[in-house]
């Protein structure tokens, strides 16, 4: 079986995405990948409409299993990360609309499972995510690499044959343990 996941790197001025087959034995295809570019210059609500209509594009045409997004984390940035955040809410919603389950990860999870460190800088990210893919190229900006490191890191850590995800669709193939696992992480963001 084969998973299907779509990684994104969620920014305002540049949201990379990649979509990634994945199978059992972890052999990782790329299907296609893109960044979202959007001006500063635009008023927010025009440039959150244009990773809305793109992410929608994207999973109507590519129909992932599941969409990995970037955790935001804390930077010194405030700005930076409001941006990041109300792009991935525009992603998080579009699945939420799908029925497709989003799994969330963050950018040390994602560098570990690439290049087994999760300290690792961006060249050495994009270097793995070429050579996990079998590409002639690195992907570029690395944004894109990211959003492909992003749906690997998922495919990888869901185990690419098991669940999508630990909940929504799909989520009657979970093992014992990782349905345990979705039962507590569900208890947790009700008691919130």
């Amino acid at each position: 079986m084969t998973l299907r996941v779509l990684g994104v790197d969620p920014g305002l001025t540049r949201c990379g995405i990649g979509v990634v087959d994945v199978e059992r034995n972890r052999r990782a295809t790329m299907v296609a990948v893109g960044v979202v570019g959007t001006s500063p210059e635009e008023t927010l609500d025009q440039r959150l409409l244009v990773i809305a209509l793109a992410i929608d594009e994207w999973l109507d045409r590519y129909e992932p299993q599941v969409l990995a997004v970037e955790r935001v984390f804390s930077q010194l940035n405030v700005s930076t990360v409001m941006g990041v955040a109300q792009a991935s809410g525009v992603v998080i919603a579009a699945a939420a609309r799908r029925g497709i389950p989003v799994a969330l990860h963050t950018p040390s999870e994602v560098k570990a499972a690439v290049t087994g460190s999760g300290s690792s800088n961006k060249d050495a990210v994009t270097k793995l995510v070429t050579k996990i893919l079998r590409l002639d190229a690195p992907p570029r900006p690395a944004d894109a690499a990211d959003a492909l490191a992003l749906a690997i890191t998922h495919a990888w850590r869901a185990g690419s044959g098991a669940a999508v995800a630990t909940t929504g669709p799909g989520s009657s193939s979970l093992t014992p343990a990782q349905r345990a696992w979705a039962d507590a992480e569900a208890k947790a963001r009700r008691a919130r």
